[in-house]
């Protein structure tokens, strides 16, 4: 099993900018995948951004390309993801998770974090 906890999360101006960080421990040997993921209210859960492993390839959603980086710390087995240019309706519940492989396929991630709250405000 991997434990993922995410932090970072926070309130910040529309427009302006926010690194979220998720720490994994555990079997981190068996992490082929990252991913980030978001959840508003009353949506459903939608894919933000993945790598592999090491970050050496990486994937991000439309709404979020050229915004969005995600980079990946081995030596502390943590992902990150940098959002710039953030507008109100990106306020959402962020999840990091790991999976079997690279991949955006949000079913196919095994390991979840408990989410952290990014408010964009106007």
């Amino acid at each position: 099993q991997v434990q993922l906890v995410e932090s970072g999360g926070g309130l910040v101006q529309a427009g302006g900018s926010l690194r979220l960080s998720c720490a994994a421990s555990g079997l981190t040997f068996t992490i082929i995948g990252w991913g980030w993921f978001r959840q508003a209210p009353g949506k459903e859960r939608e894919f933000v951004a993945a790598s592999n492993f090491n970050g050496g390839h990486t994937d991000y959603a439309d709404s979020v390309k050229g915004r969005f980086t995600l980079s990946v710390d081995l030596t502390k087995n943590t992902v990150y993801v940098q959002m710039s240019r953030l507008t109100s309706e990106e306020k959402a519940i962020y999840y990091c998770a790991t999976a079997h492989r690279y991949t955006r396929e949000k079913n196919e991630y095994n390991s979840w974090g408990q989410g952290t709250q990014v408010t964009v405000s106007t």
